[in-house]
């Protein structure tokens, strides 16, 4: 009696992942993936960017003007807690990893220029930010919540893409990939 009963058990823990298996499938090619598909991955491309400067620097900061450089991208928001949290740390980075041709740039996401500029006056960025009113950018690179961290190498591929906070020794780990 107990071996059918364990039999049983086994049979139905075989269905249901069966069963979850065919259901992963059906919903992947009925296009509920897709949302995934256009996350940039490590190792290609970065997405081409081009956004208006509104502090540190003027015109347009792009990909292309940092070829050959180190780049980081860090897309923020003032209301967002967990970027105020890492805040200073990319400020402290951001010029000691300029002389190892490493650029920061800060993209704040969809928020106002006033609000953009608060934030950057309260943790004093030095480094060029952009803001990226309608959300494309941020898209582009797959941000659905902030903050969200690219490492792009010199060669203008991504070498790592971080989705939520980030302590300071893994920062630090994401720029030390990038840097010369």
């Amino acid at each position: 009696m107990i071996e059918k009963i364990k039999d049983r058990k086994y049979s139905d823990v075989r269905v249901r992942g069966v069963a979850a298996l065919v259901a992963a499938s059906l919903l992947l090619a009925s296009g509920a993936g897709t949302a995934f598909a256009g996350i940039p991955q490590n190792g290609a491309p970065a997405p081409q960017f081009s956004l208006e400067l509104i502090a540190n620097g003027q015109g347009t900061v792009s990909l292309d003007k940092y070829k050959g450089k180190g780049l980081y991208l860090n897309f923020f928001a003032s209301w967002c807690q967990p970027c105020k949290a890492e805040v200073p740390a990319i400020v402290q980075f951001s010029k000691e990893y300029a002389k190892r041709n490493v650029v920061v740039v800060g993209i704040d996401e969809l928020e106002s220029i006033n609000a953009a500029k608060g934030f950057i006056a309260q943790f004093k960025m030095p480094y060029p930010i952009g803001i990226d009113d309608s959300g494309a950018i941020g898209a582009s690179y797959g941000l659905i919540g902030m903050p969200l961290s690219v490492f792009i190498g010199p060669d203008g591929k991504i070498v790592k893409r971080v989705a939520g906070e980030m302590s300071t020794a893994q920062i630090k780990a994401g720029l030390d990939s990038i840097a010369r």
